[in-house]
């Protein structure tokens, strides 16, 4: 009996859940390092740090991949001195076991793949540098002489293993737990309890029943035998005993005792919380198909609506509660917590900082916020940057912080909370802030503003996301290339969001970014222009003016300004702004918009209110339509633009800066 007499199918088919799992455990080995620097001798993170390591060694051996089994033992080894106390974590040593967990991911993602020369040599030199470590560990510390083992040679094993109920459950396979078994030598005499197994009619096939009996022969000792159950040691009670010579036992050995979760009364559901993994695309169908619920529902009112009746109208309004209560539910299963996005960034900060000679403390507030998956993972890129920068940048050396009568160790906070139905993340140092006579002499030298010319204070900070635009002296692996920050604003204004930086010469800066809760369906406003049609994202619309007379003095793209409560307010038509033909009424109504700190106005025909919006891309030929994000169908047919707040305010802010004495 060996691996290759198992189903190859099922191996392939379970590969992913495997290699999602093991990302998750790489990831929690990467976190417990970093906690682990701050808290060296905690028994309770050395303890989880060990058991992720072993979880992922178990899983790879169920699938064969002996490289990963190997190289993450030697890993495993040397956790197991941290947790005796044999060595001390050093930052020496932590540093090797973040290189040691990066191969780890970089064997799981090769899982299957031949390996070429140079990586094996790495992988070498990984395993050389932690046998040096487990050698020099101090003896003083080391552990009692273990009982004497069986003479050597290959010794004969009696095993007797009971499953739990929850096995299957708890997403594991007996079959494939003892194909794992079998890699440590032979199998024989494998014996099923089938009397374990009560009958068809009152089976639980969520419930595991399985039991078996058998010998092993092997080389490797009780340890290898041990090994392959561990994993699950609190699914299974295992017993293992060893045979003299590999003679048979004289007598049958007692049944293994079935652990508590094979004891305790049968439930339908288990207890406490419960999870399930679902791929990612079979959610992204179901939230789709919502999509197009919402739009039938929309079209479905707006029939009843016309016919006048009563009692359709009442059924029709109970149907819109319940896809509106459904649209929440569904797109509440794809909202995840950004402090597991934030938590990566812990090395970053670590490797980078020490790549700078710098001293840098992460802290990260509201990891609790949670934000729609597509969006976390879409962020991603633009954080990376945004917290390189501030460790470039922004942060001083311990030696400029202590001149500067600061602390030698600089801070870097990522913090994200809810904020009018948008998420707000910021990135904030205490550093040397920007400094703005070196970004103006730059804007000046780049032509982007006229020599001499100097802004607002708040113009000026702004300007860093020019395209092409730096204020590094050099070149270096991380900046001064002037590519970065303009992508940075173009990704999130991609994502419907919007990207500020506030800083103080001296103490610090801030980068805030707006995005939205979801990219699928959003709580729209929904206004007309003549015969067309557009949705302002619900979450920015401040106010509503009207019956305005409509402005007479506009520029060539419909800009203006207009007074609201003695301050200035841009104003934007976008009936001059797209050229419709329409002729416009004799007064209008001004949609009052909010983008950050920013607030402009919208000149529109008709208010027509509150709409579920499904969003759609738009087509290839509008993409480059500036001001517009995507479109969507309302319930007779039509489409509708969605406003892109981000760059409409852009275009209301023009002409306010190009005015003397007007404000923004």
């Amino acid at each position: 009996m060996n691996a290759a007499d198992y189903d190859a199918g099922f191996i392939a088919e379970a590969m992913p859940a495997f290699v999602s799992e093991a990302h998750e455990q790489i990831a929690a080995v990467e976190q417990l390092l970093l906690q682990l620097e701050g808290a060296p001798g905690d028994r309770a993170l050395l303890d989880a740090l060990f058991r992720c390591a072993h979880t992922v060694k178990g899983s790879a051996g169920l699938f064969g991949l002996d490289a990963v089994v190997g190289f993450t033992h030697h890993v495993e080894t040397l956790l197991d001195h941290l947790r005796e106390g044999e060595l001390a974590l050093t930052p020496e040593l932590s540093t090797l076991l973040l290189r040691c967990n990066d191969q780890i991911r970089h064997l799981v993602d090769e899982a299957g793949q031949a390996e070429d020369a140079e990586a094996a040599a790495a992988r070498e030199a990984l395993v050389a540098q932690l046998a040096a470590l487990g050698a020099g560990r101090s003896p003083a510390a080391a552990p009692a002489a273990a009982a004497p083992l069986p003479p050597s040679g290959r010794t004969r094993w009696r095993v007797a293993v009971v499953f739990g109920a929850d096995t299957f459950r708890n997403g594991m396979d007996p079959l494939a737990i003892l194909g794992y078994a079998a890699q440590q030598g032979r199998i024989e005499a494998l014996a099923c309890r089938a009397a374990q197994v009560p009958p068809l009619d009152t089976l639980e096939p969520e419930t595991c029943h399985l039991a078996f009996d058998f010998e092993i022969e092997t080389e490797r000792g009780r340890a290898a035998v041990e090994d392959a159950f561990s994993f699950v040691s609190d699914d299974a009670a295992v017993e293992i005993t060893a045979l003299s010579d590999g003679a048979p036992a004289a007598e049958a050995p007692a049944e293994a005792e079935a652990p508590p979760a094979a004891r305790r009364s049968e439930t339908p559901a288990a207890e406490g919380v419960r999870y399930i993994r679902v791929q990612a695309d079979r959610l992204d169908a179901v939230i789709n198909l919502l999509g197009e619920l919402v739009i039938a529902s929309a079209g479905a009112t707006l029939m009843a609506r016309q016919t006048r009746q009563g009692a359709l109208l009442e059924a029709n309004e109970q149907i819109g509660r319940l896809v509106e209560d459904i649209r929440n539910g569904t797109l509440q299963l794809r909202m995840v917590p950004i402090g597991e996005s934030f938590s990566r960034f812990r090395r970053v900060v670590r490797d980078t900082a020490a790549e700078l000679g710098k001293e840098v403390a992460l802290e990260i507030v509201g990891g609790d916020t949670e934000l729609d998956k597509s969006v976390v993972e879409r962020i991603a890129d633009p954080l990376m940057h945004l917290v390189r920068n501030a460790l470039d940048h922004g942060l001083e050396t311990p030696a400029q912080r202590l001149a500067a009568g600061k602390p030698a160790q600089g801070r870097l906070t990522l913090a994200a909370c809810h904020e009018s139905g948008s998420i707000v993340i910021r990135i904030r140092d205490d550093g040397r802030g920007v400094n703005r006579r070196r970004v103006l002499e730059r804007a000046w030298e780049r032509g982007l503003l006229e020599p001499g010319s100097v802004p607002p204070d708040a113009q000026i900070v702004q300007l860093i996301f020019a395209p092409g635009f730096s204020t590094a002296e050099q070149v270096t692996s991380l900046s001064g290339r002037g590519v970065g920050m303009d992508v940075v604003r173009s990704n999130i204004e991609a994502l419907r969001g919007s990207v500020e930086m506030h800083s103080t010469e001296g103490q610090g800066s801030t980068i805030e970014i707006r995005l939205p809760l979801t990219l699928a369906i959003i709580d729209g406003f929904l206004v007309g222009v003549g015969t067309s049609k557009f949705v302002f994202p619900l979450e920015t619309v401040v106010e509503v003016i009207e019956n305005r007379a409509t402005a007479a003095t506009m520029d060539a793209r419909g800009r203006s300004v207009i007074e609201l409560r003695g301050r200035v307010l841009p104003v934007l038509s976008l009936r001059r702004l797209y050229g419709l033909d329409d002729a416009a009424p004799p007064r209008c109504s001004v949609v009052v918009i909010r983008n950050g700190a920013q607030r402009f106005g919208v000149l529109v025909d008709v208010l027509l209110g509150q709409h579920q919006t499904v969003i759609k891309p738009l087509g290839r030929m509008f993409r480059s339509l500036r001001g517009m994000s995507g479109s969507t169908i309302l319930g007779n047919g039509e489409v509708a633009l969605i406003f892109d707040v981000a760059s409409l305010s852009q275009l209301a802010a023009e002409p306010a800066i190009s005015t003397e004495g007007i404000p923004s």
